[in-house]
């Protein structure tokens, strides 16, 4: 028995790596496929994958199956990309992967090879030597027919390939006619000078030169005359500023707790020209500004605890003691 049951082990192994499904050899030997896969190693067992793959290889091959896949040989062969083959035969691009053999599949670079050899011959040759001997370069006809400029080359004989320095310069384009009264005419109506250079194919200073100043706009008419000359500034210790408010005014105001940022705004000038009128003693440091110029300082959580217990809305007590409805809510 145990004899037995190693030969049919060995019998299932071997069919098993043959190709044959569990289900076939199963089949074929007369057992459950819980035994096949029993005495299959772990390790061997074929994926959903690779066995649908192996079912697809077992099955025989009919007649039209045969004569596609040597019709995809054949056309594959001669040169065509897969794509070309698989619309001739109107398959999908995956039915013609499958049916070629890995070692006769073509690689990415000599794909776009042959390609561009295809793409070649369907250029007209003779047009494009007559182009370039008349003074086309390879970069315009490469533009022209949609080739790169390499592709241009290899149509052109090598007698006839022209050196960068016998280059012959190319043809200006074709312009529109310049007449300076339409320029004129057409700039009084309110075109701009760029619009009309766009259109005739010339520089903006082609068409200014085309009007006259007096016409010219944004330009003040006639000779430009030169600006004056600015006042100097005065010199430290020189003649002081004359401000709308008098030093013993700002003085005044600065005690009373205006900052002088609020005092140089009432007086039309910078804080700082406030704070030179004011002596070093006097002026107050960055907390003690902060803390005076603080908003309603009189205001504290209590009070806003009280007027909030009475039944006001942040929006009623903000209206009532000057205050926002978020500086309320932040204080109480």
């Amino acid at each position: 028995m145990v004899r037995d049951v190693k030969v049919l082990s060995a019998l299932i192994r071997r069919r098993y790596r043959e190709g044959a499904s569990i289900a076939v050899v199963a089949r074929e030997l007369g057992v459950s496929k819980s035994t096949v896969r029993r005495h299959v190693p772990a390790g061997e067992r074929r994926g959903a994958a690779a066995a649908a793959r192996q079912r697809h290889r077992n099955r025989a091959e009919t007649p039209y199956e045969r004569a596609l896949r040597a019709q995809v040989r054949r056309l594959y062969g001669s040169g065509m990309p897969q794509q070309r083959v698989a619309a001739t035969l109107g398959i999908s691009v995956e039915a013609v992967v499958a049916r070629l053999e890995p070692s006769r599949r073509r690689s990415r670079q000599e794909a776009a090879w042959l390609a561009v050899e295809q793409q070649g011959e369907f250029l007209p040759r003779d047009e494009i030597i007559a182009r370039y001997v008349q003074g086309a370069t390879m970069a315009e006809l490469g533009r022209l027919y949609g080739v790169h400029p390499t592709t241009i080359r290899r149509r052109i004989p090598d007698d006839l390939i022209r050196s960068r320095g016998r280059t012959p310069k190319s043809q200006p384009r074709s312009r529109r006619a310049l007449v300076d009264e339409e320029v004129r005419r057409r700039y009084a109506a309110g075109e701009s000078a760029y619009a009309l250079a766009r259109e005739f194919g010339v520089s903006t200073h082609t068409i200014q030169a085309r009007i006259s100043d007096a016409e010219r706009r944004g330009r003040p008419t006639g000779k430009t005359s030169v600006p004056p000359p600015r006042p100097a500034k005065p010199r430290p210790g020189g003649v002081r500023m004359v401000l709308a408010l008098s030093d013993e005014e700002i003085l005044t105001r600065y005690r009373a707790g205006q900052s002088a940022t609020a005092i140089g705004r009432a007086a039309g000038v910078d804080c700082r020209t406030i704070l030179r009128r004011i002596p070093e003693a006097e002026r107050r440091g960055h907390l003690q500004a902060q803390r005076l110029n603080r908003p309603a300082p009189d205001v504290d959580a209590d009070t806003i605890r009280a007027l909030r217990a009475r039944g006001l809305s942040w929006e009623a007590i903000g209206a009532e003691v000057g205050l926002s409805a978020k500086t309320v809510r932040a204080r109480a």
